[in-house]
């Protein structure tokens, strides 16, 4: 019997000034329908690649050879008219950064509309009350006023769930599902996850599922391909790859999870930043002279400081307001209340008195793609704040360049590369060095490890409570994840709907939490 998407000896190469990477050596692996196949590694081992290569999705630099059969047909070599049928109708994807897939220019109706016109010719109002469904299907709230929106106006986990329900629009045969779960909180994620198992049984779709979350892979995964450096090291059902796993680098991959917890806050550490009573309420506009109808209430009455050595984690679902609010605290979006930075009430400020404390306020998006210039080399990215703020201006910006990218773990002789030639955990790690080089006094680490593999995120955690210790940090941490906001953080703020619903130290909000939605949070992420 020929499985639904099959996979034999792929080998893909990147020619680039006269060198030659092999990306992925002889890779062989196989989707049944009605299964799901997981596929696992660290950054940069070939995952994504193995998956744009099923339907030619690499670009012209790339050299592809082996097998890949999608029902019996052909793709490597296959006609464009074949290749347009089949993506994004038979074989749909859902990639890892919905920022950098989305178009900025449509609305979310519009996008989705594309699609369903071009494979099932649905327009109007047929179309519309489909796309409805979709995002309803995903869980965005109040889908009607959501519509209309631009991908700008979403949150993370708001445009990843856009995504999934672009890719699920023409209930295709297979799934490759790149990170798809990589932007959601935790109670999102299980609903998405849940959907997507529903959807796979009651389809008979395969799943091809790329993540570095193990914890996915044990709860949605039949079968599981390990890689490591381009090749499949192992692979076998999930029960036997979790319970007695042969090869070492799985060894590894299974015992990698953040634990521990960070250096106690000295008794008399300096207040870094604190928020008394802070609202950020955005008007909502209509009618012709854009007459204020309404408000987002993306925050309401939040108060709390943060101390140099001390870390506060922030958790909730997407567009509860833990963004918004540290966006506030940076003095980066308007706010009402009191905002004090180092002794300072800063809320007031001009743009121009605020510039000399920038260096001192630092952020990690949660995007790194999107926050790195495509223009700019590693370098120039981590150097850029140097030159601005007078930073050891006496010292070789590429020796502190050096060092940093040392610290957070990239190879220095990648510092000439550009941001496309990284993967995407290479890409936030840039993202994370570009702000440490400055020593920042408080650093917003807004999911500051979610594109990471887990062995990365445990070297970035160490990294981050290490680095935190030797200067004195303040951190304000924005997660999803629970097991790294528990391994980060002293206290931790819980964020529902513009609320903070629960804030104490991290010990009693993760052993004895004292709202329903705290305790439904806790168990979403069992």
């Amino acid at each position: 019997m020929t499985a639904l998407l099959d996979v034999k000896d792929l080998r893909v190469s990147f020619r680039q000034d006269g060198a030659v990477t092999e990306a992925v050596k002889g890779v062989s692996f196989a989707v049944e329908r009605g299964e799901t196949v997981a596929l696992v590694g660290e950054s940069g081992s070939g995952k994504s690649v193995s998956a744009l290569s099923t339907v030619s999705l690499l670009g012209d630099s790339a050299e592809v050879s082996g097998s890949v059969t999608y029902d019996g047909q052909q793709m490597i070599g296959a006609s464009e008219a074949l290749l347009r049928k089949v993506r994004g109708n038979d074989i749909s994807f859902i990639f890892q950064e919905p920022m950098t897939s989305l178009n900025p220019l449509h609305t979310i109706e519009k996008q989705l509309g594309e699609s369903l016109a071009l494979h099932q010719g649905l327009a109007g109002a047929e179309a519309r009350a489909r796309i409805l469904e979709l995002l309803e299907h995903v869980g965005i709230q109040d889908a009607e006023s959501r519509i209309s929106s631009y991908p700008h106006q979403l949150s993370g986990g708001q445009r990843q769930r856009v995504m999934i329900a672009m890719a699920l629009a023409n209930k295709p045969d297979v799934l490759i599902a790149d990170e798809p779960t990589t932007a959601l909180d935790v109670t999102i994620q299980a609903q998405i996850l849940d959907l997507l198992k529903e959807l796979k049984d009651r389809m008979g779709m395969g799943l091809l599922f790329i993540t570095h979350d193990l914890g996915i892979v044990r709860r949605i995964a039949d079968r599981v391909c390990v890689m490591q450096h381009g090749i499949i090291v192992e692979t076998g059902p999930t029960r036997q790859i979790f319970d007695a796993p042969k090869h070492p680098y799985t060894v590894k991959l299974l015992s990698a999870e953040p634990s521990g917890a960070p250096a106690p806050v000295p008794d008399k550490a300096e207040v870094i930043a604190q928020a008394d009573n802070l609202k950020i309420w955005f008007p909502i506009q209509a009618g012709l002279l854009r007459r204020t109808v309404g408000h987002v209430k993306a925050v309401n009455d939040a108060s709390f400081s943060v101390r140099a050595g001390e870390t506060i984690g922030i958790v909730g679902e997407s567009g509860s307001g833990k963004t918004t609010l540290a966006l506030a605290l940076m003095r980066l979006i308007s706010s009402e209340g009191q905002i004090v930075f180092m002794g300072q009430d800063v809320r007031k400020w001009s743009t121009r008195q605020l510039r000399g404390l920038r260096k001192d306020m630092q952020i990690v998006f949660q995007d790194p793609f999107g926050s790195l210039s495509p223009r700019m080399t590693c370098a120039q990215i981590i150097s850029e704040g140097l030159g601005i703020h007078k930073v050891d201006a006496d010292r070789d910006p590429r020796d502190l360049v050096r060092e940093v990218m040392v610290e957070v773990g990239l190879d220095p002789a990648t510092m000439d590369r550009y941001p496309h030639e990284f993967s995407g955990g290479q890409r936030q790690r840039i993202a994370i060095a570009r702000a440490m080089v400055l020593r920042p006094r408080l650093l917003v680490l807004d999911e500051p490890t979610s594109a990471l593999d887990m062995t990365v995120q445990v070297q970035i955690v160490d990294l981050l409570r290490n680095l935190q210790e030797k200067y004195g940090l303040a951190y304000i941490f924005i997660s999803h994840d629970l097991n790294v906001v528990r391994a980060m953080s002293h206290q931790v703020i819980v964020m529902k709907r513009g609320d903070v619903v629960e804030l104490g130290d991290v010990d009693t909000i993760f052993d004895a939490p004292s709202h329903d939605y705290t305790r439904t949070l806790l168990q979403a992420a069992t």
